[in-house]
This record gives structure tokens, sequence and C-alpha cells, in this order.
């Protein structure tokens, strides 16, 4: 109006913009931000124990024999009977439990977003999956999850109180046998970790051996070491801190990760559905592979 009734009189006035960035109800909101494509995500732990474990793939129960004896030789006389000496065989059966996710997207937000967000999800699914079976396969109680490892495992050493000292770390190392130390590792919280970096042998020296080379573990009288935050804390009646052959724990997956797209199901409230699901069991084979620092519980 103000330019019309400029025309008609030929009085050139100065016209104001109505509409303005600065001022979102008067056409800021019509001014495209600049929306950043990469989507930041908070940093996860990272799932390791499946490669310290042995991972099988069943298609059902499977029947796994275990020897829980051996049979041994014995000086004899000449012409003597030869000394009958068995071994003994037991059997563990591992099956599948199921462990599942879901999450629910917006039509909208799946067709409208500026980064991968189907990648995203599935991304989502590996980690909600993986982090949940790690926690049951170190720490699980066997009730429609794996057997945790942390409470299969042998006891090795009692400690007297929370404060591990030098001898208990030694007695733990020396509870496995032999042929377990070969191939076997420490697994613990980072909070007994830290403790343990404070504790020093006989003559003054650091127990703890930090790596120099990157990507390889620190360690713990020369076995490697491995923080979880699953490992339980160092506290009264609990057992922080594991040392053996985690080969001995066995993972069997049934069938690979599912992953399914629900176009329907939610149709109604303008959202698509998507589902995960797994099925996986996991047990500690052999207890005497695997040796448990126990703190004694208070009185």
């Amino acid at each position: 109006k103000a330019f019309w009734d400029s025309i008609r009189h030929k009085n050139f006035i100065d016209v104001q913009n109505a509409l303005s960035v600065g001022t979102d109800a008067d056409g800021g909101y019509l001014v495209p931000d600049e929306f950043e494509h990469q989507l930041i995500d908070k940093l996860q732990e990272e799932n390791f124990f499946r490669g310290l474990a042995t991972v099988i793939h069943t298609s059902g129960d499977r029947k796994i024999p275990v020897v829980t004896g051996h049979g041994e030789a014995s000086w004899m006389e000449e012409n003597g009977l030869y000394p009958d000496s068995q071994d003994t065989f037991g059997q563990q059966s591992i099956g599948a439990y199921k462990l599942g996710t879901a999450i629910r997207v917006s039509e909208e937000l799946l067709n409208d977003s500026v980064f991968d967000l189907e990648s995203y999800i599935a991304g989502e699914f590996a980690r909600r999956i993986g982090t949940k079976e790690e926690e049951a396969f170190l720490t699980g109680d066997g009730k429609n999850k794996p057997s945790g490892v942390f409470p299969s495992a042998e006891l090795g050493v009692t400690a007297n109180g929370t404060a591990i000292t030098f001898d208990d770390v030694i007695d733990l190392y020396h509870s496995l046998r032999i042929p377990y130390r070969r191939k076997a590792v420490w697994l613990l919280n980072d909070s007994t970790i830290k403790a343990l970096r404070k504790v020093k042998d006989n003559n003054g020296n650091y127990i703890w051996q930090p790596s120099v080379t990157a990507g390889t573990p620190d360690t713990i009288l020369n076995r490697p070491c491995y923080s979880t935050s699953f490992a339980p804390e160092l506290a009264a009646g609990n057992r922080p801190m594991l040392f053996g052959d985690f080969s001995y724990y066995w993972i069997a997956d049934r069938e690979s990760r599912s992953f399914k797209r629900l176009n329907e199901l939610y149709a109604a409230n303008g959202q698509i559905g998507f589902l995960a699901s797994q099925r996986v069991d996991g047990m500690l084979m052999l207890q005497e592979a695997v040796k448990a620092l126990e703190v004694k519980a208070k009185a």
C-alpha cells in the first residue's frame, strides 16, 4: 500500500520490508539454517569379550563333551598287572536366549533427515545388542540369559580387605595352573585398575606395567590386562578381578542378528518401526581355566 500511494502521488518514500531475518515471527523461520550433516554421538565403550572367547554357530541345542578327569600311569612290577585308570567325562549343554530391541521413528524424520538415519539405526542396534550380550557374558546369572564368567569362575584367592595387596595378585596368578597361564589375561573394571596402579612390589616398583605400543594392552606380571565397566566393583563380597584363559568361555550364536522394518504396524501413528534381535548363549566350559579374586564379605 505504501508503495502504490507513493507512485500515485509521485511522492517517493522509503518502503520498509516487513519480513526480516532477525525476527523469527516476521520471516526468520523461513530462512534456512545451516545444518551439520554429521551426527555427533557420544563415545561408547568397546566390546572386546568376543575376541577373547570361543565363538561357535549352532542350529539347535548342542551337547559339548568335557573331560572332567584324567587317568594316570603307575609304576609296576615285572609281570605285574597293568593298572586300570580311566578318564572321566562330563557334558555341557549350550542353548540360546533371545535378545531384542526396537526403535520407532516418525515418517517425517525418516524422509526429511539430512543424515543417513537408517545407517544410524543399524549402528545403534548393534551397540545395544553388543553391550547387553557382553554384560551377560561377564556377569549373567543364567536365568533367561547366558551364564557370566565372573560368577562361574573358580575361586582362586580371598582378599581380606578392599585394598588389594601385591601378595593377593601373586596368589591369584599362581592359583591358575601353568598350562592355562600361557594364554591367560586379567579382567577387571577401571576402579580396580586404579587401585592396582598404586600397588608396589617389595622393591618399591609398581606392579602395573603400562603398554608402550599403541593397541597393546597394559600388563600385570607380564600378562595382558583388559578393563570392562561390567566387572564388579572392588567391594566386600564381590569378585572384582579374574585371571584365566577365556577361550574356555564359549559363545554360541544360534543365528545371525535379525533386522526388520515394520511399515504397517505403527502406520496409524505416522511411524515406522525397526526391530533387531539375536539368539545367543554363553558359558564357561571349564571352570578351572579361570580363577577369581574374591573380597571377603563383612561379618
